[in-house]
């Protein structure tokens, strides 16, 4: 199944070069403008949450270990792809840690709340690429409401 879900996840990530590609064509100050119909967030700062949504629930909830989230504040699209890089290593080390039991549910507890979830990490996996593509959604949205023509950036392009 390891071998399977990198191979998802790399379909994930083709389709996220695509939209960082087409986030380059955009203006700067566009990619920071906040946006009243999606609570004044901006583009980056959705890209921004999507890589600590996978901080949170790789690296805090699953492997129980410390790290710190992204700042999204005044970030370009160039610091934002290297943030990727490490939610892509993140992922890899993420599956290959629970390698053996992707579809065992297991106790994590949720830091800060004070309680625990009973997952599979194939939930977790499963929840945090499907956020991504959730909010990948609303930023291409985003930018049609910033006058620009959103392009094709779903696994299967045409």
């Amino acid at each position: 199944m390891h071998k399977a879900l990198m191979a998802q996840y790399q379909l994930v990530v083709s389709a996220r070069h695509v939209l960082f590609a087409y986030c380059h064509s955009m203006q700067p100050a566009d990619m920071l403008k906040p946006i009243p119909q999606f609570n004044n967030s901006s583009i980056n700062s959705l890209l921004v949450h999507n890589a600590n949504t996978y901080v949170h629930w790789l690296i805090k909830v699953a492997a129980q270990r410390q790290f710190d989230f992204f700042e999204d504040k005044d970030i370009s699209i160039t610091a934002i792809e290297k943030i990727y890089a490490i939610v892509d290593q993140t992922v890899a080390d993420f599956l290959l840690q629970f390698e053996e039991t992707l579809d065992v549910a297991i106790p994590f507890s949720i830091p800060g709340k004070g309680f625990q979830l009973t997952l599979s990490p194939l939930q977790l996996f499963t929840h945090v690429i499907t956020h991504e593509f959730h909010h990948k959604g609303q930023i291409l949205t985003m930018s049609r409401t910033l006058g620009y023509t959103p392009i094709d950036t779903d696994i299967i392009r045409t």
